[in-house]
């Protein structure tokens, strides 16, 4: 099966069955993925948490550093994902009152021979559910959305953006 055609389904085996892609003929290079999620809440719910108002204290810094540390597990959760040596993993929270809430962006690095998108939107997912638990006791109609990949570099393919406010035809 060819597996360098966009066309190809390279998860698949001749009959059919789920495989893991063999990258071992691809050279390492450095490889970048930049993906955002966003999610909303009620006015007084965002506000309790940039008060640090939560029983469960910092709601802001917990989603971080759960998003950095779902990176690193992406390969234990997404079952045909590579186990990567990730180089930099960088997680930002952005408060934005139109929505109102927050939104998500998650950088990643490596080098290596398969690219980090997987591990980027695996960071902003967690962080945004990592979220909605520590603050759940206030209001459980917190919705998050819009996770995307805005930026993908590295490999042999060319580089992809998607511009910020962009979103899929569905």
């Amino acid at each position: 099966m060819d597996t360098d055609t966009p066309q190809s389904l390279a998860h698949l085996d001749q009959s059919g069955n789920a495989q893991m892609v063999d990258v071992t003929h691809k050279p390492p290079t450095v490889r970048r993925a930049i993906a955002v999620c966003e999610i909303s809440m009620k006015t007084t719910t965002l506000d309790a948490i940039q008060a640090g108002n939560l029983p469960k204290g910092d709601v802001l810094g917990t989603a971080r550093l759960a998003g950095i540390m779902a990176a690193k597990q992406t390969a234990n959760l997404i079952p045909m994902c590579h186990p990567l040596n990730l180089t930099g993993v960088d997680v930002k929270i952005i408060l934005d009152e139109n929505i109102p809430g927050y939104q998500i962006e998650a950088e990643v690095k490596t080098k290596a021979e398969t690219g980090v998108e997987m591990e980027a939107l695996t960071a902003v997912t967690i962080a945004a559910l990592t979220i909605y638990d520590m603050a759940k006791s206030l209001e459980k109609t917190m919705v998050i959305s819009n996770a995307r990949l805005l930026h993908k570099s590295g490999g042999k393919s060319e580089d992809f953006n998607l511009p910020r406010g962009a979103f899929c035809d569905l």
